[in-house]
């Protein structure tokens, strides 16, 4: 069973309970790292988020059916109190609970409901090489994204594609992709080039020194567009049956001269970082 299968139902069992990060991981059989990238390219939403919104909207379901007692509302649904619920319910729904309960009726929420699985999770990435990668200095573009926010991407590579050739010290040709910073909100993104220094750059661009792993080197020979799906895969098939652990370190794609920036295609490389 995959681990975002194991967490999705560890989720939907225990939901109206106090559960964590650590909760979900562990009952997945990964690390927290692991699992945070895993839930949130599979489904979308970063773990405790979910967990949120899936709280929230059955909170609504039952204030829709006329709840009498909203406070009683908040409490199944993991809140301490009245205000605390009319808050997050606000920021979810755009109303407060006793409007909703008033109008009795779900039209125009943006619920959340639960996840199903689709075919991506089934994908068998090809198998790997191993790697024991060097230093990294890379300098570039970065902008920080949630897992919702996916989409985005392209627009930050179309950005930084005026400035490759141009980067002070760049070594050479090829683009990196490197996912950072990782946590439940999201995670840091920088599409850049590897340079010889950073302290020659221009404040208008992004810096990172990437150390020295081993990684687990797969090729997606597909169209750009479909990277998700490896993603999916890796962290989903690859990673749990392979014996290595993933290491709470950058993510990088690497892109060479085979790429086609201008049409998606060529293939290129995903570096992950495996623990040693």
């Amino acid at each position: 069973m995959q681990p975002v299968a194991k967490a999705l139902w560890f989720i939907e069992s225990n939901f109206d309970n106090d559960i964590t990060l650590a909760d979900v991981a562990q009952v997945a059989g990964v690390s927290r790292f692991h699992m945070l990238r895993a839930f949130g390219l599979t489904t979308g939403h970063s773990v405790m988020r979910y967990v949120r919104a899936r709280r929230l909207t059955e909170a609504a379901k039952t204030l829709a059916n006329g709840a009498p007692d909203i406070l009683t509302v908040a409490l199944d649904a993991g809140y301490a109190s009245h205000e605390a619920f009319t808050r997050a319910f606000g920021d979810q729904f755009g109303l407060t609970p006793d409007a909703l309960r008033a109008q009795a009726k779900l039209d125009d929420l943006l619920l959340v409901e639960a996840y199903r699985m689709d075919d991506t999770t089934k994908l068998t990435p090809q198998t790997p090489r191993i790697e024991d990668g060097r230093t990294l200095l890379i300098a570039g573009l970065s902008e920080r994204y949630s897992f919702t926010t996916l989409a985005a991407l392209p627009a930050l590579w179309q950005r930084f594609r005026e400035h490759t050739g141009h980067v002070p010290g760049q070594v050479d040709r090829i683009s990196y992709g490197v996912c950072y910073n990782t946590d439940d909100s999201g995670f840091d993104y920088l599409a850049g080039v590897e340079v010889g220094d950073l302290g020659s750059l221009p404040n208008d661009l992004a810096r990172l020194r990437v150390a020295a792993q081993r990684y687990a080197v797969f090729t997606h020979t597909d169209h750009v567009s479909t990277v998700r799906a490896t993603f999916v895969a890796i962290f989903n098939h690859w990673l749990p049956q392979s014996g290595h652990q993933v290491a709470d370190a950058p993510v990088f794609e690497r892109y060479d001269e085979r790429f086609d920036p201008h049409a998606g295609t060529g293939g290129f490389q995903i570096w992950v970082p495996i623990r040693i």
